[in-house]
């Protein structure tokens, strides 16, 4: 078993990259393991924070969205926009802490003209 090499903030050398930095750059780890650990320090006796890196020379290119996966994603946002209690379309992403749309949720709020 053997361990990772750590790098303090901002001293990783050139060759690694983040997920987030890979996927800038049109890659994806690409079944690679992690190949390095970046460390943060934080204040007040809390742990460092840690990112993960993977070496961009065996990263791989990001796989294309075919016709499918566009209309899986269509259908998912759409999904999320359907009220639960009055089954309309909010017109927006119902918010996981309400669990529906702003009328529903607030129904004394609405200001009759």
């Amino acid at each position: 078993m053997s361990t990772l090499p750590v790098f303090r903030w901002r001293l990783a050398p050139d060759g690694y990259a983040t997920r987030r930095q890979l996927r800038a750059l049109g890659l994806r780890p690409g079944g690679q393991d992690v190949a390095a650990q970046l460390e943060r320090p934080r204040r007040r006796g809390r742990g460092p924070l840690i990112a993960y890196l993977y070496r961009i020379d065996h990263a791989k290119p990001i796989r294309p969205m075919t016709p499918a996966r566009w209309a899986a994603l269509e259908r998912a946002n759409a999904a999320q926009r359907v009220c639960p209690e009055c089954e309309r379309d909010a017109g927006y992403r119902i918010p996981a802490s309400l669990g529906m749309c702003s009328p529903c949720a607030f129904p004394d709020s609405t200001v009759a003209a």
